[in-house]
């Protein structure tokens, strides 16, 4: 059994490997990071939960915003986050090295934490009604180093629509909502849980529509991929919309670096699950994490210390 850190111990352990570099967490002094996404997405929403629940424990520990799942993965790789929340295909493209990743990176999982569902949002007055019909409209895929162009690109592929049939942006979910109201696109990805935050406001002012992602659409891009996209339905009323609107979910796990020492990930677990219920409060999403269900992370392996903490779940109930 790991031994069990009192959190001012944890704490002196992150400035340890903060100052030495060791654990391969980060490189200099400070308080270390959950690396989120954008800051009217749920990533970031959670991130800032649990960040407050680790400070309320003892650690010294803020949420950034960043760019999403590949550059979530890349800062965890590299030692410049300590945890940080991506989608399971791109935490799996980082794991073997591929997609996004020259070569591959040291991550584990903590949790699979919930599923998340591929919004493909268009105006309810949108003559566009399937994802091929996207060709020759202003369509945003999200931003670089995001989960949401991994996938975004996968789905038109897998429909037939070459990137050269429409015209092409780049936006994170901020520029996204921004833009669609103002009429500067016609079309954008979201990959996140339901409600997000940003998408929800946007649908009280701008009536808004979800296109489908069909069950042949999401086998093409299963193929070789571990199997971790599925169908599934939207939430019914999502957003104001009406009607059943299939489409397709990915998992989402919070994920370490395996160089980050057992009894820190251990504590970074328990902690997960305990405030779960207070950060839901805020981020309903938070609700949907099941320890039953968080073990299933692969192709990409739980953390040692993580196994540690179900482990010793299992066995105390």
């Amino acid at each position: 059994m790991l031994a069990r850190a009192a959190a001012g111990v944890l704490v002196s352990l992150l400035a340890v490997s903060a100052l030495a570099g060791c654990s391969g967490v980060a490189r200099s002094a400070g308080p270390q990071t959950i690396a989120g996404g954008a800051s009217t997405g749920i990533y970031y929403a959670y991130s800032s939960g649990l960040a407050k629940q680790m400070r309320d424990a003892g650690f010294d520990i803020v949420a950034e915003e960043t760019g999403g799942s590949v550059d979530n993965l890349k800062r965890v790789g590299r030692g410049e986050a300590l945890l940080g929340f991506a989608q399971a295909d791109t935490a799996a493209d980082a794991v073997a090295g591929e997609g996004a990743f020259d070569s591959p990176l040291p991550i584990t999982a903590v949790a699979r934490v919930y599923d998340e569902y591929v919004q493909l949002v268009v105006p309810a007055n949108s003559k566009a009604t399937r994802v091929s019909d996207l060709a020759g409209l202003r369509v945003s895929v999200g931003e670089a180093n995001s989960g949401v162009m991994v996938i975004a690109d996968r789905v038109l592929s897998a429909a037939g629509v070459s990137e050269k049939s429409y015209e092409r942006r780049e936006f994170g979910l901020h520029g996204s909502v921004a833009a669609l109201e103002q009429g500067e696109i016609d079309a954008f990805f979201w990959v996140g849980g339901v409600p997000t935050p940003g998408i929800e406001t946007l649908s009280k002012t701008t009536p808004l529509r979800m296109i489908p992602i069909g069950p042949e659409t999401v086998e093409r891009m299963d193929l070789g991929r571990s199997s971790v996209y599925r169908v599934s339905d939207l939430p019914l009323g999502a957003y104001g919309t009406t009607g059943n609107v299939e489409t397709m979910m990915v998992p989402n796990y919070l994920v370490t670096s395996s160089k980050v020492p057992d009894e820190l990930v251990y504590e970074a677990t328990k902690l997960l699950f305990e405030s779960s219920a207070q950060i839901s409060h805020t981020v309903p999403a938070v609700a949907l994490l099941d320890r039953r269900q968080a073990i299933f992370t692969s192709p990409v392996p739980l953390h040692p210390g993580a196994q540690e903490y179900y482990v010793e779940s299992r066995n105390a109930s």
